[in-house]
């Protein structure tokens, strides 16, 4: 999977203090380093080098410095560019690539895998905004894609260029910025067959106006980025022609224990600290955390044990959820109990989300994973085993 990592607290904006800053505003030094750090070839209206977005997304292993002689006001001369998403560097060069071709990209993958993470920073980089966004559900209309009308300035004076109400995309065309449409096949089929004239054609006509208020053009730069479910994929199928107008990115899980037990610590003390709060988890606790999402979510464990999968996606989101909820527990009420003997009932109410019978089956991973562990003497496993007892509700 790819996982998103490096989350901070909220910053204070416009109107007030945020619960969560999006990446143009969180990473904005970086962002200003990266654009004076590498000054090559840039597509037309981005603002950073394809080199630059990478690097941004991935972050970088140490320290940059700014090219000799180059000096900006407010600008560091060197710094590290924070990790921001956990996953493959060569498949972020491919949604780069996608992108700097004027491609529609659209990101797939089960629930959890960061898809929307990796869409705001992509968008923050290329255009310096990832605002530009339209969140597919069954009521999405096509005006919500296309355009709608102030209908006050319709009655008033007409059909005009100043009553028309850009919807997002409509926005990213006239300013060749990026767009993004969220759990696209959730949309209905004909409201995402909107878009197809759209990445085609790069403009979208306004009948009701003349002249050349009829159409609005897309501007050098503009490009979509939409996401879609995995397990969403029956909603509304996407229609062959949709389909041939984009190029499909798929986003695995995290593959590597280490790397995903960091981001969950990392995701989990962001949210404790947000609250001020410290994060008291202990690193063994997330270590049983993490790898009992794993377990679950693949259907083996590392030993090679088959373990029946509940139909809930067990993500990298949801352990961060359920590890930010242990040090939230232990912050707010410090009666000295085990932050461990928590962990069965915040896996229970995961697994339940689906299916109410997904908890008989996580009553089976403890009796077959977690005994067979607490068996070979590990203690922090025969602990969990000794847990059993509160599944049983």
């Amino acid at each position: 999977m790819v996982g998103a990592s490096g989350a901070g607290a909220g910053g204070a904006g416009a109107g007030g203090p945020r619960q969560v800053d999006p990446p143009e505003h969180k990473f904005a030094a970086e962002l200003e380093f990266l654009a004076a750090y590498d000054d090559g070839a840039r597509p037309p209206g981005w603002r950073l080098t394809p080199r630059a977005v990478v690097t941004f997304v991935v972050g970088s292993e140490r320290p940059l410095s700014l090219p000799q002689g180059v000096q900006r006001e407010g600008i560091p001369q060197r710094m590290t560019i924070s990790e921001k998403f956990v996953g493959e560097r060569a498949l972020v060069e491919r949604c780069v690539v996608t992108l700097a071709g004027e491609r529609g990209l659209l990101l797939v993958g089960e629930p959890g895998t960061a898809k929307s993470m990796l869409s705001e920073l992509l968008s923050a980089a290329v255009c310096g905004t990832s605002g530009l966004v339209v969140q597919g559900t069954a009521g999405t209309t096509e005006d919500q894609l296309r355009y709608g009308w102030n209908y006050a300035a319709l009655l008033a004076q007409g059909p005009s260029r100043a009553a028309l109400v850009p919807s997002p995309v409509m926005s990213a065309m006239s300013s060749g910025a990026v767009a993004r449409v969220e759990e696209v096949t959730r949309c209905l089929p004909e409201v995402q067959d909107s878009l197809v004239s759209i990445l085609s054609d790069r403009r979208i006509a306004v009948p009701e106006l003349t002249g050349e208020d009829s159409a609005v053009h897309a501007a050098p730069g503009f490009c979509l980025i939409a996401t879609a479910n995995l397990r969403d994929r029956g909603v509304s199928e996407m229609s062959a022609a949709l389909k041939r107008r984009f190029n499909f990115e798929q986003v695995q899980p995290i593959a590597d224990i280490e790397l995903e037990t960091a981001l969950v610590r990392r995701q989990a003390a962001a949210v404790l600290e947000r609250v001020q709060a410290p994060f008291t988890v202990d690193d063994a606790v997330l270590e049983v955390l993490v790898t009992a999402f794993r377990d679950l979510r693949t259907g083996s464990t590392v030993e090679g044990w088959e373990v029946e999968r509940p139909s809930t996606v067990m993500s990298t989101a949801e352990a961060v959820s359920v590890a930010a909820a242990l040090g939230l527990a232990s912050a707010y009420f410090p009666t000295g109990r085990d932050v461990l003997s928590l962990l069965p009932g915040h896996l229970l109410g995961v697994v339940r989300k689906d299916d109410p019978a997904d908890a008989a089956r996580l009553l089976g991973y403890w009796d077959g994973a977690v005994r067979r562990r607490a068996e070979r003497g590990g203690r922090l496993w025969r602990q969990v085993w000794e847990l059993r007892g509160r599944l049983e509700v």
